[in-house]
């Protein structure tokens, strides 16, 4: 099967060809129909403590067929997306993390980050049984690779709290900053500000449920805030993760709000924690998901709309330049493989 690989982070992704997975017991294989390109497989190509190994073939947000299951409910032919964390040796014969973790499990492995759980920038894919959910009847499987950066999301507007009638800011409208847009509105949200400097995301981001957006470099972010919504954010969610950001979230927040941190800061960062003791701010650090938020992630997109975050959908030709194109400031959101183009 043909599989994109990282090599090094000076080099392009290398197209090869590799042997096609097999299920073992309790695991599902998958004809990969679209995986999407996401920031964290950019920076995990990056020079930094954290960098992935050579040889891994990355990709956590697929949808795709199964072809082979030996796992109890699946069949060949059913639509799956996968939850792309792989149990460790302890939990396997399980199917699952013991203690409920998932992600949090410090033993736990994400697929596309490592050479042994190769990800979904190939062919076919093999996940767990009990790593993967089936796409509803409605929702078209391009759309459905939506549903990892969609359930990021969603965990994070959970763990928000109650947004019914607050005044909302997100900082950045990527991926992830347009996924929290989509479910404040659900959770009731008055007023949803997006603070994006690009105009295109921008627009994006109120033609998909912000109520208004901003450019930062323009106006004051709190005078334009206030001017929007009639008062300070109650709820911020920072979802870029620029040292200088969580300062300026504390900053701008009204007394006794909640910053929800969802982008990942990759390097050191400085507070003022004495503003925030002022304030009386909680801050929220989240990190991806757990089952739930994919199940409100495939309710969100029988709904449809969310396919508009959807910018391009490339081949294996295209996807080594796309690839560290991305790199760079642009108006994409999503990007897409389609492995089955040449």
């Amino acid at each position: 099967m043909k599989v994109a690989v990282f090599a090094a982070p000076d080099k392009l992704l290398q197209i090869e060809q590799r042997p096609m997975p097999r299920a073992e017991l309790g695991e599902i294989v998958l004809r990969v129909a679209y995986c999407g390109i996401c920031g964290s497989d950019l920076h995990a190509t990056e020079p930094s403590p954290s960098q992935v190994m050579a040889g891994t073939v990355l990709g956590h947000e697929f949808a795709g067929e199964v072809i082979e299951s030996r796992a109890k409910g699946w069949a060949p032919g059913d639509r799956a997306i996968g939850i792309p964390v792989w149990p460790c040796d302890e939990c396997r014969v399980e199917g699952e993390c013991h203690e409920r973790l998932g992600i949090h499990c410090p033993n736990s492995r994400i697929l596309g980050m490592s050479p042994s759980v190769p990800g979904g920038y190939a062919e076919y894919v093999r996940i767990g049984g009990r790593q993967a959910l089936r796409i509803p009847d409605g929702v078209d499987i391009q759309a459905a690779a939506l549903a990892e950066p969609l359930a990021v999301g969603a965990h994070a507007v959970r763990m928000a709290g109650p947004l019914l009638g607050r005044r909302v800011l997100v900082v950045g409208a990527g991926p992830i900053g347009i996924a929290v847009v989509l479910f404040a509105r659900s959770a009731g949200a008055r007023d949803i500000v997006v603070s994006e400097i690009n105009p295109i995301r921008r627009e994006r981001a109120v033609s998909l449920g912000a109520t208004a957006g901003l450019d930062p470099s323009a106006d004051p972010i709190d005078t334009a805030f206030r001017n929007l919504a009639g008062g300070p954010p109650e709820v911020l969610f920072e979802c870029v993760g620029a040292p200088g950001l969580l300062q300026q979230c504390i900053e701008l927040a009204a007394v006794r709000a909640c910053v929800v941190i969802v982008g990942v800061c990759r390097s050191e960062d400085r507070l003022m924690p004495r503003r925030a003791v002022i304030k009386e701010l909680r801050l929220q650090f989240v990190l991806g998901y757990v089952p739930e938020d994919f199940a409100l992630a495939l309710d969100l997109l029988r709904t449809k709309g969310a396919a508009a975050m959807i910018s391009r959908v490339i081949g294996f030709t295209e996807l080594p330049d796309a690839f560290e194109a991305l790199r760079r400031p642009n108006p994409y959101n999503k990007v897409l493989l389609d492995p089955s183009r040449p």
